[in-house]
């Protein structure tokens, strides 16, 4: 009995506590959604005569395309669009790794579109109507290169800052 409320006064409440208080945050963001608008298209390049390499053709995100002297560009080049909706005034990456494009009549022939990308955009609105960015591409192209329609998919992902 004796041990028991010794033992009770040895262990009760710690001389001197002190507390601190520290503030608690928390952001909540809605959710982001990502719709493809509209496809990205090079147009139709002619090869041109003579033996050459690294003749670039290319659209840039802001839409301009650019056209090697070694090739003939015809066609409507156009930019990939998609839209991007979320929280308001949060700054949104967009990420978009060089897909490889595989002619369609013989799979072992291949380019690389490397992707112009605006790396991020702010969001204007939370929700509709969303934010509107183009994503760009080239490839680059030899007298060697085999003729033939060359098709990929351009995987885009966007995440919050």
């Amino acid at each position: 009995m004796l041990c028991l409320a010794g033992c009770a006064a040895a262990f009760g409440s710690p001389a001197g506590a002190v507390t601190q208080n520290a503030s608690v945050n928390a952001s909540v963001v809605k959710p982001l959604t990502l719709t493809a608008l509209q496809d990205l298209n090079l147009g139709t390049i002619s090869l041109g005569p003579g033996s050459w390499s690294g003749a670039t053709i290319g659209i840039s995100s802001t839409g301009t395309f650019t056209c090697n002297a070694n090739v003939v560009c015809s066609g409507a080049p156009q930019v990939a669009q998609f839209k991007v909706t979320g929280s308001n005034k949060m700054i949104v990456r967009i990420t978009a790794p060089n897909p490889t494009l595989v002619d369609q009549s013989d799979p072992t022939k291949t380019l690389t579109l490397t992707v112009d990308s605006p790396g991020q955009v702010a969001l204007t609105s939370s929700g509709e109507p969303g934010t509107v960015f183009n994503l760009g591409g080239s490839v680059t192209l030899s007298s060697s290169t085999a003729a033939g329609t060359y098709t990929g998919t351009l995987e885009v992902t966007v995440d919050y800052q």
